[in-house]
């Protein structure tokens, strides 16, 4: 007979359940991690310092971008449009005001 075949009874193991036990304040000791990209001394890599200026800059681009602010010009034209819009706002609530005293 084969390990597989049919034929063959699997072997019965007998075995007890067993608790584990739970150790309260039990010291333990902490681990030291290494930072990473850092020396042994706490001295920055110089790839790490590179990644970091990176995204930095990066940060500082998708913010502009986001803001749609590029340059003065973008400033100007952005004070304007917010001009713009309070006083066309303004001029909405001063027509609805007139609107609700012919009433």
């Amino acid at each position: 007979m084969t390990e597989n075949s049919p034929d063959k009874k699997p072997e019965v193991i007998d075995a007890e359940i067993v608790e584990a036990e739970i150790v309260k304040d039990a010291p333990t000791a902490p681990v030291e991690v290494p930072e990473p990209d850092y020396s042994e001394s706490g001295v920055p890599s110089f790839d790490h310092v590179r990644d970091r200026i990176e995204q930095r800059y990066t940060t500082s681009l998708g913010s502009t971008e986001l803001a749609g602010l590029g340059g003065k010009e973008d400033v100007a034209s952005l004070d304007k449009k917010i001009a713009d819009r309070d006083k066309a706002a303004k001029d909405k609530l001063a027509e609805i005001r007139r609107a609700m005293r012919e009433q």
